[in-house]
This record gives structure tokens, sequence and C-alpha cells, in this order.
């Protein structure tokens, strides 16, 4: 395919007057010399005068025509022939940042603010359609109604960083850039000018998260490795001195380093796991994981430790009915950290319950499971209409928990008090792992807790769409 240079279609506009122009003042030059002829008195005169006319004309016409002076021009253009019909519009439609074009109203009516224009990506963000719609109705936010307000009425260009609410936060910078005005809506009677603005949305949130990861993971590692490291060079200088020549106490040390290095090993794990799942928090999963059998994968692998500790686990998973839209390897690490938890606080003789319920509505998966105990939700997610969940549930019989402690329970490296040492090994970091797992898939958490009564966790999965309805669907409505 071959293209030819066109000509701009401003150019024989801009002959033609040129022409015009000429032609005219031609005329009036003739003209002037019939009556020279009959009236030489003045001939002189008028004959210059009409020489001056012409050549003013000519000279004015010649020019480019270029700012206001070309919209008389431009509108006058058929849109086939710039070659660029609907170009803008494309554009505006296919860019992947929100965009939407505000109106302002007048200065002190806020609910004055619309929605001219919303492009497709601001169309599946927020509640609105492509004619737009009430501003107000869409954001919220005070930080970017004021710097649109600022645009509006002081031409004022500026950008704003801010946090949209929500169980899944997301960072986002606004830019609002002035429009020129255009005639607007009628009002009583009378059009008059529309001052306008574009807002443009970026998504930061990937960039924030990965520098909260760097200053997080740096300042967890550092004062978490800490007492490890101290122990590790204690014993290490201790087996270079007096103890290097007694067996007894050199198998000791090295035992105990041992269990300091497993130590570090599993904190730098956790640390990794917890910043890599806090990365694509924002990031809903789109799988599909049969919560029965992953549970009942993890009851396998920790059958072992649960017969040593003499705990017995008591299991109702059902059969089918149990598929979750989530990420498999992330489910099994909740039911994981879950069952490890309360196997931690289960004495010998002890009993751990793991049940699961199917098909329960969000206010379904809050209730109580425990009499007499006190319940707190760790984890809410944003209500949706009809939306239905699978809860996967791990009760202990051990010590149980204060209320004042359930807030604090899935916050980092969080102990209670009076249960940091012992038995009880851990990093700190299960519980919070599991809340940020369930915060990404788009689930609920809930803990209930009497002292003396055990604990009870609830981790509940949005139930995926059941294949026979999602087979019997006519192909466009799944795509």
């Amino acid at each position: 395919m071959s293209y030819e240079p066109q000509q701009s279609p401003v150019a024989p506009m801009a002959t033609s007057r040129l022409w015009t122009a000429g032609a005219s003042g031609g005329l009036a030059v003739i003209i002037l010399l019939v009556l020279a002829v009959m009236q030489p008195a003045v001939a002189g005169w008028m004959v210059m005068g009409a020489v001056a006319v012409a050549f003013t004309t000519w000279f004015v016409n010649r020019r480019p025509v270029s700012g206001a002076a070309y919209a008389p021009l431009v509108s006058e253009i058929p849109a086939e022939a710039t070659g660029d019909t609907g170009l803008m519009t494309d554009v505006f439609e296919a860019s992947f940042d929100p965009m939407m074009i505000i109106s302002g109203g007048e200065a002190d009516d806020i609910a004055g603010r619309r929605i001219v224009l919303a492009n497709a990506a601001a169309r599946e963000l927020f509640p609105v359609s492509a004619a737009g719609g009430l501003l107000v109705a869409v954001i919220r936010e005070p930080t970017v109604l004021e710097a649109i307000d600022d645009a509006l009425f002081t031409g004022e260009a500026s950008r704003v960083d801010y946090i949209s609410g929500g169980a899944n936060e997301r960072h986002w910078r606004a830019q609002v850039h002035p429009l020129p005005e255009r005639e607007g809506f009628a009002y009583e009677g009378q059009v008059r000018p529309e001052a306008l603005v574009l807002l443009t949305l970026k998504d930061e949130t990937d960039l924030r998260r990965i520098e909260r990861m760097r200053v997080d993971f740096l300042a967890n590692a550092s004062h978490e490795l800490r007492t490890p490291l101290a122990s590790l060079s204690g014993f290490i200088e201790t087996l270079k001195g007096h103890a290097k020549d007694d067996p007894k106490a050199r198998d000791r040390f090295l035992d105990i380093m041992a269990t300091q290095a497993d130590r570090m090993s599993r904190l730098v794990a956790d640390l990794l796991s917890l910043s890599r799942i806090e990365l694509n928090e924002h990031i809903a999963p789109d799988g599909r994981v049969d919560l029965s059998r992953a549970t009942s994968d993890v009851l396998d692998a920790v059958s072992v430790l649960s017969r040593e500790r003499q705990v017995t686990v008591e299991a109702d998973l059902g059969i089918g009915g149990a598929d979750v839209i989530g990420e498999r390897d992330e489910i099994v690490q909740v039911v994981q950290n879950l069952v490890d938890n309360a196997l931690k606080y289960s004495s010998a003789g002890g009993k751990i319950e793991v049940t699961i319920e199917r098909g329960r509505t969000l206010d379904e998966t809050f209730q109580s499971r425990m009499a007499d105990s006190t319940r707190l939700s760790l984890v809410t997610p944003d209500r949706e209409q009809g939306a239905r969940y699978v809860v996967v549930t791990v009760r202990d019989h051990g010590p149980g928990m204060a209320r004042e402690y359930l807030p604090r329970l899935t916050e980092r490296f969080y102990r209670i008090e009076g249960q940091k040492s012992g038995e009880r090994q851990g990093t700190g970091l299960g519980l919070a792992i599991v809340r940020h797992i369930v915060i990404r898939h788009r689930g609920a958490l809930s803990v209930e807790s009497a002292v003396g009564s055990g604990a009870l966790f609830a981790a509940a999965f949005p139930l995926a769409p059941d294949r026979k309805s999602v087979a019997t669907q006519p192909i466009e409505e799944i795509f």
C-alpha cells in the first residue's frame, strides 16, 4: 500500500481568498479609471486610493491564518478531509488509565460537578456510564475534589496522591488539568461557557507496595535476626574457648546452634512469603480450588506431628461443592498455618476440629460458633449482592485468649504476653500471612476465643460458579 502526500485542506481556501482579493482590487482600479476619464480633477487621488485598497486587501489575505482566525476555516473542513475522524475519541477510550472530563457548573454548588465523558478504564473502575453522571457519586476523596475545583475555577493544574478505601487498598495519583471552555448547557434560558477539566488516575499500587516491601523486609529482618545471630556468635566463641575439649558441651551447643539456624531460615522464608503476598494483594486470583481436597492434603501432612503430640484431629470436610476462587498454594498455606497454630496451643490428649461449610452468606460466615466466647472480625470483604462463600473453621481446645488480645493477633511478630517462650516456637508471622492471603482472595477472617475454652478461626473464600451453569451459558455471555 502506497501513500501520496495530500495538500492541506486549508491551502485551497487561502489561495481562493487571495484570488478573490486580487480580482476585487483589479475591478476597483478599472472602475476608478473610468471615473477618472469622466472627472480628471480627482483622477490622480482616486487611482492612488484604489491601488492602496487593492494592495492592502491582497497583503492581509495572503498571511498564514492561525489561532482564533483558523477556527472559521477549520469548522468548514469536512471531518473526512483531515484523515483522523474519531482518532482522539479512540485514544481517549483506549487509554489504560481511567480518564474523565468534568464540568464545573456553579462555583459554590458541589453537586453541580458532573462527569461529561468517561473512558472504558474509568467505567470499569467506577459505577459511571460513558455519558457520565454526578462526580460526588463516584469520587468522594476531599483532596481530589479540591484539586478539581482549583482547576475549574482558577485554571491551576495539580497532582494529588490518595489511597482508595475498601478491603483492598489501592494507591492512586490523580492528575487534574484545566481544559478550554466550551458552550455549556442551557440554564435559565441562556447558554453560557462551561469550565472543564481532565482528570487522569494513575495506579501506583505496585510501586508503593514494592517500596514498602523493601523497607519492611529490611526492618523486620534486621530486628528479628539480631537475637539468633547474637546467640550463634556467643556459642561459636564458647566452642572456640573452654568448651572445645568438652564433647558433651560441644554437642549440646551445636544442637542449640542448629535450632537457631533453623529459626532464622524459617523467619527469612516467612518474611519473603509475606512480602510476596502483600505485593500482589490488590490482584485477585482467578483460579479454581477444591477447598475440601486442599484441607485434606494439609491434614495428611500434619498427621505425623499430631500423633507425636498426642493430639486428635477431627475433620468434617464433606465431598464436592467446595470449589472456591483462589490460588491453591496460598489457600493451602492458610489452612496449614491455622492447623499449625492449633497444634501449637493444644496439649497432649487435646482435640482439634476442622470443618468446611458451603454456600454461606457474609452474615452467616461471621456468625458465632462457640458458646460464651468473644468474636472479632479480622478481615471483612466488600459486600457484593448475592455473594456466597465456603468457610473452613479450625478450633482448638487450648488455653484460649482474653478479648483484649484479639485485635492484634494478625500483627507481625505479635505474641500474647506469657506465651513468648517455651515449647511454642514460631516466627510470629503465621496469622499475618493468613490475613493477607484472605484479603487478596476477597475473603473473610474471624476469630472466637474464651479463656480456658480454646480458640476458633474461620477463613472464608468466594464460592466458585457452578461448572454446569457456566457450560450452559452462551459463549458471548461468558466472554
